[in-house]
């Protein structure tokens, strides 16, 4: 189960550097949107009690057009719109930045149903299993998983090529995935600031098992990162 980092909604803890840029802009886009929609409630409920016709003998008030009115709801959400527009690429972008000289490299090449994790600057690989009945159907077996080991506060470069399909590479806790498409290599990086064991998996369905397309992120220290490595 996923710790829960606060806010309107649960989310997953992050343990990135801009896991928490993702869950101020989660729980912002909430705020505003029960915000819209507890107005728009109160101007329904009032138009309904205010102008409701209240004898057989009398029709209301009708308006063909209200031109002030008809501007301030077209201007203002379009200004809503460009605001959530514009804080979501600048997310995006963050989310997308790319510094030089990474601390580790990582090929996470996605395959029916597991994944390939290598390590370019070390020359170090992990394979995971490719059988297709790998758990059999039983729920957990951890130790049939492949792992990626990284260390604790280190920026993470991942460069995701798939062997096969469209695959999608999602550390939930990390806040942010990537497609993985046929013939186009995508890039993104993470600066890792917790130690532990989290859950990854695959986010876009690429055939019968999709759902046992599972793996493991262990963060740890330098020393036990280099350990591993050796």
């Amino acid at each position: 189960a996923f710790g829960e980092s606060g806010g309107v909604l649960p989310m997953p803890e992050p343990v990135t550097e801009v896991g928490p840029d993702v869950v101020a802009f989660w729980n912002g886009t909430w705020i505003a949107a029960w915000g819209v929609g507890i107005l728009v409630w109160f101007l329904i409920l009032w138009a309904v009690f205010a102008y409701r016709r209240r004898s057989d003998d009398e029709v209301p008030t009708q308006f063909r057009y209200h031109v002030p009115l008809e501007i301030l709801y077209t201007v203002v959400p379009i200004l809503m719109v460009a605001a959530i527009f514009g804080k979501t690429v600048e997310v995006q972008n963050t989310l997308l930045e790319r510094q030089d000289d990474p601390d580790v490299v990582v090929n996470v090449a996605g395959k029916k149903w597991s994944w390939d994790f290598n390590y370019l600057n070390e020359d170090v690989h992990v394979s995971g299993l490719q059988a297709n009945d790998l758990n059999k159907g039983e729920e957990g077996l951890p130790e049939t998983l492949p792992t990626m080991v990284l260390p604790v506060d280190s920026r993470v470069e991942f460069v995701l090529t798939p062997r096969d399909v469209i695959h999608s590479f999602w550390v939930p806790q990390f806040l942010q995935k990537l497609d993985m498409v046929p013939g186009r290599v995508n890039i993104f990086q993470v600066t890792t600031t917790e130690e532990g064991v989290f859950q990854g998996k695959c986010a876009e369905l690429c055939g019968a098992y999709h759902s046992e397309m599972l793996f493991q992120v262990e963060v740890v220290s330098q020393g036990e990162y280099e350990t591993f490595i050796e």
